[in-house]
């Protein structure tokens, strides 16, 4: 109800301001031009982001301090602190980055922010930016016309960057010519009242334009033509820090609970600092004072000023909350728990993880791991064995010997409702993505819904050796249940070794131990290696028997083989240098077959 109320009270407002006052469009103009130039300025980042930034990440957020740094350096780089909390939840969401190492990347991004403030004080008003913006527009358009995504993505930046210069320039010039028309610093209100008043005009402002950054450069061109007074510029300032959080929350509305949590984060650090700033704002005036004498601001110079103000209370927000990252953490934590579903969901695959390529295949990879986890869990459960045993047990023909007898699970009812939703997101989210992303990803892409499709093939081929698995461990030949017990070993030992990767996903070679496992499952098929005909020639087992077993190391295979195909997509590596390497590394088929008959010939030597 209030979005739909929202857009015609501005447009009434700015068509009654332009009504009112010719100058006034110059300002509104200003802001709607430096604003196009944000997004300008956003869209030539996002073309460079590609998986440098992703590993950026990776290694710079594993401490707190690395992560308040990143949040500083990219948003002085990009000035744009909306931009580096909309990556953050979107890598956050994807479970690239910890909630922690995402508060403190917000931190920093509060921080990174105020260089805006100095930029457009100490060089923005004091030079013609506006001879600067020209050029900038034409070398950027043109590049945005290029083939080349790098090329377009300098060229958004250039004309980004010339949108921002020309948006100052007509603010400037509009509050310059405004003054002689109306005398906005006749409406000052100073004390308390003016404080108070004049925050909540700033978030307001921030609100409505979605960047604190254009309510800044509105504040700061407002205060150098005299049109506010430098006490309610304060207030306007504080209140756009903590309007700046609306972003950050309508970004974390599409996102996981993770990206709700960072969203709950981010109001919490802002509005703190802005009560913080309020209740101490004389303490804050002689500190701004005792830092412009040092740095040899002028006494009058107030849009300086205001940029050291601005500097010093995102600074002490920051010293008051970063000792409490942890606490609250576990308060976002409690408060914003994951629903409890009667249907597993998906954990990564949301809007926010899609705005980035590298963040929603990331996104897409950890979903694909979720529902192996399930997968694993159920496939366990129908060779009736113990997860945790089978994790850290050294003999694992002595764990399946102890629980030989099968115990049957409803493999379709937990196929409903742990697998089949999640593999229908996943090729679904895989669809989206590939409408979007660039051809570097069709690959990729191509890979990981094969390997969500190997899961569910292994899911349904351990359904059709349940059957036989039931009867035949608890069966009074020990011939059969012998071999059925074999089969079991074949699937953990490859479970076994599946967990293993999966868990030191870190080693990018420890894939190559499949290659052995792979091995031993060629080695042990009963048609292959003679077993199956000795067995009838010995009168051993049943013809019928024989024919289950036939049937059944058929699917125990398959179930190993997709598990393994889905293996070296999933904990492989993600760079495609290095998993070519792998690949050239891995047997193939014919070299598989070659190493079992060359054993045969061995053996009957």
């Amino acid at each position: 109800m209030l979005r739909k109320i929202l857009l015609p009270t501005i447009f009434i407002v700015l068509g009654y301001g332009f009504w009112v006052s010719p100058d006034f469009k110059e300002i509104a103009a200003g802001v709607a031009i430096f604003l196009f130039g944000m997004l300008s300025l956003e869209e030539g980042f996002k073309a460079f982001t590609g998986g440098i930034l992703e590993r950026i990440l990776q290694r710079t957020t594993n401490r707190l301090w690395k992560s308040l740094s990143f949040g500083i350096i990219s948003t002085t780089v990009m000035q744009s602190s909306s931009l580096v909390s909309v990556i953050t939840i979107s890598f956050l969401s994807a479970g690239l980055i910890g909630l922690a190492s995402g508060i403190g990347i917000i931190f920093g991004a509060n921080l990174g922010t105020t260089t805006g403030a100095w930029l457009v004080a100490g060089f923005g008003l004091k030079v013609k930016i506006s001879a600067y913006a020209m050029p900038m527009l034409v070398f950027g358009i043109i590049l945005v016309f290029q083939k080349s995504k790098s090329l377009r993505g300098a060229g958004y930046i250039l004309a980004g960057l010339g949108f921002l210069f020309l948006g100052i320039h007509h603010m400037k010039e509009g509050f310059e010519a405004f003054k002689d028309a109306i005398d906005l610093a006749a409406y000052a209100m100073p004390g308390l009242k003016g404080l108070l008043v004049y925050t909540l005009l700033g978030a307001a402002a921030t609100v409505v334009m979605q960047s604190s950054h254009a309510t800044l450069v509105l504040i700061i061109t407002a205060l150098a033509a005299q049109q506010i007074s430098y006490e309610n510029a304060l207030a306007l300032a504080i209140g756009a820090n903590v309007g700046t959080t609306i972003t950050a929350i309508l970004g974390a509305m599409s996102s996981n609970v993770q990206g709700r949590r960072l969203a709950g984060a981010h109001l919490i650090f802002n509005v703190t600092t802005g009560l913080v700033a309020i209740i101490f704002i004389q303490q804050f005036l002689l500190a701004v004072n005792g830092v412009s004498d040092r740095l040899g601001i002028a006494e009058d110079d107030y849009t300086m000023k205001l940029a050291v103000f601005h500097t010093l209370f995102n600074l002490a927000g920051i010293i008051i909350m970063l000792p409490f990252t942890g606490q609250l953490v576990s308060l976002l934590e409690r408060l914003l728990k994951k629903r409890e579903r009667k249907v597993e969901e998906p954990l990564f695959l949301n809007e926010a993880a899609m705005e980035l390529p590298e963040s929603a295949m990331q996104a897409i990879r950890n979903e694909i791991g979720h529902l192996f986890e399930n997968a694993h869990e159920l496939i366990i459960s129908a060779l009736n064995l113990d997860p945790q045993k089978l994790r850290t047990s050294e003999d694992l023909k002595e764990l399946v010997e102890t629980t030989p007898e099968v115990k049957k699970i409803d493999i379709d009812a937990i196929y409903e409702r742990r697998i089949k939703t999640l593999y229908s997101a996943i090729i679904a989210y895989i669809s989206e993505v590939q409408s979007t992303a660039s051809e570097h990803f069709g690959e990729e892409l191509y890979q990981l819904r094969q390997a969500s499709r190997n899961i569910v093939e292994a899911v349904k081929d351990t359904k059709h050796l349940q059957k036989n698995l039931v009867r035949y461990t608890t069966s009074t030949n020990p011939q059969i249940q012998d071999q059925y017990n074999n089969l079991r070993l074949q699937l953990a030992v490859v479970l076994s070794e599946l967990a293993a990767a999966k868990d030191d996903e870190e080693d990018e070679t420890s894939l190559l131990s499949l290659d052995s496992v792979q091995l031993v499952l060629e080695e042990s098929d009963v048609i292959a290696n003679g077993e199956l005909d000795r067995l009838i020639r010995d009168n051993a087992i049943s013809a019928e028997m024989a024919t289950s077993l036939m049937n059944d190391s058929a699917y125990a295979y398959d179930v190993a083989g997709n598990l393994i195909d889905m293996a070296r997509v999933l904990f492989g590596p993600m760079q495609k240098e290095l998993r070519d390497a792998e690949s050239e590394l891995m047997l193939s088929e014919e070299e598989l077959d070659e190493i079992i008959s060359s054993g045969d010939n061995d053996n009957h030597n």
